[in-house]
């Protein structure tokens, strides 16, 4: 008896060492393409998703899709400079296969290293075909994924003619004073969209395009304005105050202390859905509009894994993914098809073919240093 037992014990061994043979030999018929992004945990979470839904297509018979995250104030090397340090190095081998950026960074990489994108080979990501809106640069090495844009986010209970125009949202702060509010331009981009649509829109629309300086010339006439509605807005004490960071807007509406503010649309749609903003909120799109971006993938020059990462920029403009991406981040389709949630009839009139995208490099940071020694220093 005790011989069969050890005889018994040996083959069950064997099989399972067998079985975990096959089970290293499938997993290494896979390649595994690793996807690097940063920025805020709720896009890693539903890029996650996504990634469990493409490793369980038939695309995922042949590529283990994996996500690397850098959470935004984490304290550690930001994306762009580990890549652009991989970059300088001439490293060529790394698993930087694919990353996320909004088209807007663009330049910032190329500035530093020109070549640090591979062009694409688009007849590789057929479902491009798909998607309506176009990027301002970068074409021939970025594929869009989704959108994201900054809009007029209010209580439909207390708004009931909402402004249509840039030119009616103004009047319409005059007309409602401490009813409207935007955050310091460097604390988030809802705020610094507000100022930087407010300057520019006195400027030709090429001059969103351009960094440079002599732009700053005609910077006056928008300045004036943002400094002629200050009295108009949010008031505590007696005096204008300008929230701190997106969410300090947000903060504001929720409590019912202003009706309107720009914000980004998806923290808007995601907040009413959790019920962190009232039910009765509402977001439009001005004309001009505020400015938006579209987020895209590139292929860096330091990776190795083309066709893995062709595999996975089709994917991500597949009907499922898009849902996935609108469901859980309330990211606007760039594919045309009718997806069914509540985000989606929030989203319905919101049109990404008519976001403006603003790429004017350092001048954002002296637009918005001006802002903080004029309009943030008003009584």
């Amino acid at each position: 008896m005790k011989k069969f037992i050890a005889k018994a014990l040996t083959l069950s061994l064997a099989i399972g060492t067998l079985a975990s043979s096959f089970v290293n030999v499938n997993a290494a018929e896979k390649e595994k393409i690793t996807l690097w992004g940063s920025g805020s945990d709720n896009v890693k979470m539903a890029l996650e998703s996504v990634k469990d839904k493409f490793n369980a297509s038939e695309d995922g018979k042949k590529y283990e899709l994996e996500i690397q995250w850098i959470t935004s104030g984490s304290g550690v090397q930001g994306l762009r400079d580990r890549v652009l340090a991989a970059a300088k190095a001439g490293e060529t081998d790394t698993d930087y296969d694919i990353i996320e950026l909004g088209a807007d960074e663009f330049k910032a990489y190329t500035n530093e290293v020109e070549d640090v994108f591979v062009p694409l080979d688009f007849s590789k990501i057929p479902n491009i075909e798909r998607v309506a809106a176009e990027l301002a640069e970068g074409k021939e090495f970025l594929s869009p994924y989704r959108g994201t844009t900054v809009v007029l986010a209010y209580d439909s209970e207390r708004v009931k003619e909402v402004p249509k125009t840039a030119e009616e949202l103004y009047q319409w702060i005059k007309d409602h004073p401490g009813k409207f509010a935007y955050n310091t331009p460097s604390s988030g981009g809802a705020g610094g969209s507000f100022a930087v649509t407010a300057i520019y829109n006195f400027l030709d629309e090429a001059a969103l395009q351009s960094a440079d300086e002599a732009n700053m010339e005609q910077w006056t006439q928008g300045f004036d304005l943002l400094k002629e509605l200050h009295p108009y807005l949010y008031q505590s004490g007696g005096k204008t105050v300008y929230p701190h960071k997106n969410q300090g807007t947000l903060d504001l509406l929720a409590n019912q202390q202003v009706d309107m503010i720009p914000a980004w649309a998806d923290m808007a749609i995601s907040q009413t859905t959790e019920g962190r903003l009232p039910e009765t909120t509402k977001i439009a799109q001005i004309d001009p509009s505020f400015t938006g971006n579209l987020v895209t993938f590139a292929m860096p020059n330091i990776g190795s894994k083309s066709e893995g990462v062709y595999a996975v920029m089709n994917f991500m403009l597949s009907d499922e993914a898009q849902q996935i991406l609108l469901d859980e981040l309330a990211a606007i389709p760039l594919v045309e098809t009718q997806f069914e949630s509540k985000n989606a009839e929030m989203l319905k009139d919101i049109s990404v073919e008519a976001f403006r995208r603003a790429s004017i490099g350092d001048l954002t940071t002296k637009l918005y240093e001006k802002w903080d020694s004029e309009i943030g220093t008003l009584e």
